[in-house]
């Protein structure tokens, strides 16, 4: 049943297909081209392109948490998306949104007759905070300074309609690019070599998923860990409890979207314990984007530079798996500045900035 908004748009909820071929599966692939549209016009890159078989599992909801999808039109033409994620972790206060449109449809007032009933839906869910991460299109004007004291973004469109809506800015990630070429191996060597000058009782460790049964636990403790040791600065986050069959799960889903994950770990030799780790994955086409996701030194290994251990092997070791991929893009939170320094030394620059925006409900 569709949902008026103005006198020309409208909110529709999707039924996803079970395949994204399925005969009934029309209105998901579109969605995922104008979701694609979207991110291209909003950050002048393609790297976030998902085909629609890449798309679905994201979409699905799972055991830890509910997804629910819109689609917005106006005059039946489809424009832009909303998300909404419900995170089953005990005790979780919050509602994870996004409101997406194109934004040759921006201020028209459809997404502020839209936030109401994501606000109703977290209320429905006894949710009380409402958490979005959107990345802002570059621009030389007035900037927001997040609520850390680190980073900004630009203050226009995206930053007011959040602001107006009560929405405050909690942190910034800095979005950076490192180009892969002869220069930044070389310097990744000396980089790693240096660090194991310093983590001579650690050694490396890595593996393409499926994750070898022997490192499933480690692997999802660090997983873990990402929740509660990562910088979160006054966002609310809930510690994730990652088993064996969380991990596994996760792990098929990649599968399923065609991606390819290479996991890079540390390993403390005495104990056997994985102390830090650092992921690179890729789509089926091995000359697109590598993106470098999740990254994490364990607290009580800090000290003995693992961070640009993990990170420096995997960019050498993944020239060999991806050899025509030109190029890496990461997001770090703008006051981790141990793991900015490292992409720093390596060559990543900054190439745009996300913000990280919260609501409390009353």
């Amino acid at each position: 049943m569709s949902i008026p908004l103005t006198a020309d748009a409208s909110l529709h909820p999707l039924v996803l297909p079970a395949r994204a071929d399925a005969a009934d599966a029309a209105e998901f692939r579109e969605l995922a081209r104008v979701r694609n549209a979207v991110y291209r016009e909003l950050t002048g890159r393609t790297e976030q392109d998902l085909t629609p078989e890449a798309l679905l599992p994201i979409l699905r909801s799972r055991k830890e948490r509910t997804t629910a999808v819109w689609t917005v039109r106006v005059d039946g033409e489809m424009v832009g998306r909303t998300v909404i994620d419900i995170p089953h972790e005990e005790g979780s206060r919050v509602a994870i949104a996004a409101i997406e449109l194109h934004p040759r449809v921006w201020g028209r007032g459809i997404g502020t007759a839209i936030l109401p009933h994501v606000e109703a839906f977290a209320r429905l869910h006894d949710r009380t905070v409402i958490q979005n991460w959107t990345e802002q299109p570059a621009s030389e004007g007035p900037r927001l300074e997040a609520r850390t004291g680190f980073g900004s973004v630009p203050d226009d469109h995206v930053a007011r309609f959040l602001i107006r809506h009560g929405f405050s800015l909690e942190q910034v990630y800095r979005v950076s690019r490192l180009e892969v070429n002869a220069e930044t191996v070389r310097r990744a060597e000396e980089l790693r070599d240096d660090a194991r000058a310093s983590s001579q009782d650690y050694r490396v460790i890595r593996w393409m998923l499926p994750t070898p049964a022997e490192h499933v636990e480690g692997y999802a403790w660090l997983k873990s860990r990402m929740s509660t040791d990562a910088p979160s600065a006054d966002l609310e986050t809930d510690e994730e409890v990652w088993d064996a069959e969380r991990l596994i799960e996760s792990e098929r889903r990649v599968a399923e979207m065609g991606q390819i994950i290479q996991v890079t770990v540390a390993q403390h030799v005495a104990t056997g314990e994985l102390a830090a780790f650092t992921e690179l994955r890729i789509g089926p086409d091995l000359r697109a984007t590598t993106h470098q996701h999740d990254t994490l030194v364990l607290k009580e290994h800090r000290g003995h530079r693992l961070g640009q251990l993990v990170k420096c092997d995997a960019l050498l070791s993944w020239t060999g798996v991806a050899p025509e991929s030109r190029d890496v893009i990461t997001y770090n939170a703008e006051e981790n500045r141990p793991m900015l320094s490292i992409n720093e030394a390596m060559g990543f620059t900054a190439i745009a900035y996300e913000g990280a925006w919260k609501k409390e409900l009353s």
